[in-house]
């Protein structure tokens, strides 16, 4: 049996194991834990850790999907599955094959902890509590006597002549590996693209995705957390358009449909400084010819009822008298008294109402980038550089991302399961998740 022992920021083990092969992966989120517990799997006498540079590893866990933790999504057809990463979807393909959201599903079922589906997709613990899956993730990296360093600095990560690295860390010390895994995250300052380039790699510039849009508008003062179930959303000016829900909140616009449009749209709202119009048809029908033809029939149909109280378009009520007010017409008006010119003006609002986007919001505190290390700069069957014999990379330091609803999680679970078991491997890795 193996035991611990806490000594200041590091968890050690009390038992020396006889060992090889020596694997270190910086970074203490998703992917680093499931890099270093695939590897401590596929090696059972290797020597692995795992150097946080935080004191609280799995911290934007902890947080994600608003405390619940969205930890896949139950689409299990990779080719269906890939439709949901604006970068990184052909890559993908392959890694998801042998080990995709059946996998992940799996993972954890053996260890304990059931996931649920949503009407949506989106998959959760059984208990809506983040807790579940970071408990299951650190008791099984302890159970494979997994070493985990927190507050723990790299400070310099230079390749031996002879193989492997030499780490310098924050407090002088220097720990020699034969395999690094790099999984830090996407952050510019999370240290992880600096040492990809001193590897020789290429980084995309890291550019926020998943965003809300910042909107100063009186149309939507008073309206925030109204839902409209299936709109459409359009940026002026470029081809990106999204349907479905669409969320209004104390600084704007939000949702789903919302979210995917900056995910597909992240650098090149990032090139516009996040200064653009944003076209919203509240029916999910931007064609004006056929709203037209809804509210003409309401206004037939619906007599002397008043505008304010009779609703054709079937929006929200709040939402409605807000597009009455903005299109110039009397909320008391009859509808068999609305004059040809009210009814184009509502028409335009309730199709094409555009709104001035500002600025950006972090949607529920999680920040997803798109950027990162250049995919064709790794071979996405081990994760392995292909600049550097023994360097593998896992998570968003890579140039991948997903739209929201469980598809981030999975391309960390996904890279750093195959990360980790080819450092430890040496090849690509099986598809027995056990």
């Amino acid at each position: 049996m193996v035991g611990w022992l806490m000594a200041g920021n590091a968890i050690q083990f009390t038992v020396p194991r006889m060992s090889t092969l020596s694997i270190v992966v910086i970074g203490g989120g998703a992917a680093g834990y499931f890099a270093a517990i695939a590897a401590a799997r596929a090696d059972r006498s290797a020597r692995v850790m795992i150097l946080a540079g935080t004191g609280h590893p799995l911290a934007k866990m902890r947080i994600s999907g608003g405390g619940r933790c969205n930890t896949t999504h139950a689409c299990f057809e990779p080719r269906e599955l890939v439709k949901r990463y604006p970068r990184g979807a052909k890559e993908l393909i392959g890694p998801l094959h042998r080990f995709g959201p059946r996998e992940t599903v799996a993972w954890f079922r053996e260890r304990g902890v059931e996931l649920k589906t949503e009407a949506d997709g989106r998959m959760f613990p059984g208990t809506d509590d983040s807790r579940t899956i970071i408990e299951c993730l650190q008791r099984t990296a302890a159970e494979l006597a997994v070493a985990v360093w927190t507050r723990t600095a790299v400070k310099l990560v230079e390749r031996e002549e002879a193989g492997g690295f030499r780490l310098t860390l924050g407090d002088g010390g220097v720990e020699r590996f034969d395999r690094l895994v790099v999984a830090t995250g996407g952050n510019r300052g999370s240290g992880g693209h600096a040492i990809a380039e001193a590897m020789g790699h290429t980084i995309e510039v890291p550019v926020p995705s998943l965003f809300t849009f910042q909107i100063n508008d009186a149309r939507l003062k008073g309206l925030e957390g109204l839902a409209v179930p299936e709109a459409e959303a359009r940026v002026v000016g470029t081809k990106l358009r999204q349907r479905g829900p669409v969320l209004i909140t104390h600084w704007g616009l939000s949702g789903p449909a919302i979210l995917r449009l900056s995910a597909w749209g992240a650098r090149e709202l990032a090139e516009r400084a996040y200064d653009f119009t944003v076209r919203v048809a509240w029916r999910g029908e931007a064609n004006e010819e056929k709203v037209r033809a809804v509210l003409a029939s309401g206004r037939q149909s619906l007599g002397r009822k008043q505008l304010s109280n009779a609703n054709p378009a079937g929006l929200p009520g709040r939402l409605w008298e807000r597009l009455v007010l903005a299109a110039g017409v009397d909320a008391t008006t009859g509808w068999n008294a609305v004059p040809k010119a009210g009814l184009n003006a509502l028409v335009r609002a309730v199709a094409t109402s555009a709104f001035k986007v500002t600025g950006k919001s972090t949607n529920k505190e999680e920040f997803v980038t798109c950027g990162g290390v250049r995919l064709r700069e790794v071979d996405c069957k081990t994760m392995q550089s292909r600049k550097c014999a023994g360097l593998y990379f896992a998570g968003e330091v890579l140039d991948i991302d997903g739209v929201t609803g469980g598809f981030n999680f999975q391309s960390a679970w996904t890279t750093g399961w195959i990360a980790g078991g080819a450092a430890a491997g040496g090849g690509e890795v099986s598809q027995n998740v056990k």
